[in-house]
């Protein structure tokens, strides 16, 4: 489905969904992601089972003992014509619930920003990340990758797929005219 076109001389600069996108959930994540879902196969994969709790509470503490987390963040889902994922609950009570955690490990976290002490700051540079993780698959689940292609003359030049910003897709497909 073409979203955007611009042409530039003999080239044409089409922007378009990414149909095949890779799961974001599959790249290196700081966070992982323990979701539990009736309608959905959301998140990581984990060893935690829904029939264990009775509670997202209970859910937690549980994670908490057994990860020897650094920084955890509820999950929520709101589906209405489509799906959308955050760290903060919906306005809309009747379309979206909670759906789980994600979190990072005090080691991780470490590793990461090279850091000897968890201070509140880091705490807080990490729940950036890890709101940023849940961003990008919220894209993902919802089709919001993007690609484009060029072709001169009406035939194929180049394309590249996998952006999860259209304006930046769209730039570079121009910028790989003007090399």
């Amino acid at each position: 489905m073409v979203i955007e076109e611009k042409i530039i001389g003999d080239y044409i600069v089409t922007v378009k969904y990414d149909d095949s996108p890779e799961n974001p959930r599959e790249w290196y994540n700081m966070g992982k992601m323990v979701c539990f879902d009736k309608r959905y196969s959301l998140g990581d994969k984990h060893y935690y089972n829904p029939n264990d709790y009775n509670s997202f509470e209970e859910l937690k503490k549980d994670i908490l003992k057994n990860e020897k987390v650094g920084v955890i963040l509820p999950l929520y889902l709101y589906e209405h014509g489509g799906v959308c994922v955050k760290t903060s609950p919906f306005s809309c009570s009747f379309d979206s619930r909670q759906i789980g955690f994600i979190f990072s490990t005090r080691e991780e976290i470490l590793k990461n920003f090279r850091g000897k002490i968890l201070t509140e700051k880091l705490k807080t540079s990490v729940e950036k990340c890890l709101q940023k993780e849940v961003e990008v698959y919220s894209q993902y689940l919802n089709g919001e990758i993007y690609g484009y292609e060029i072709t001169k003359n009406g035939k194929y030049f180049d394309s590249t797929y996998g952006y999860y910003d259209k304006d930046e897709c769209l730039n570079d497909g121009i910028s790989m005219i003007n090399n």
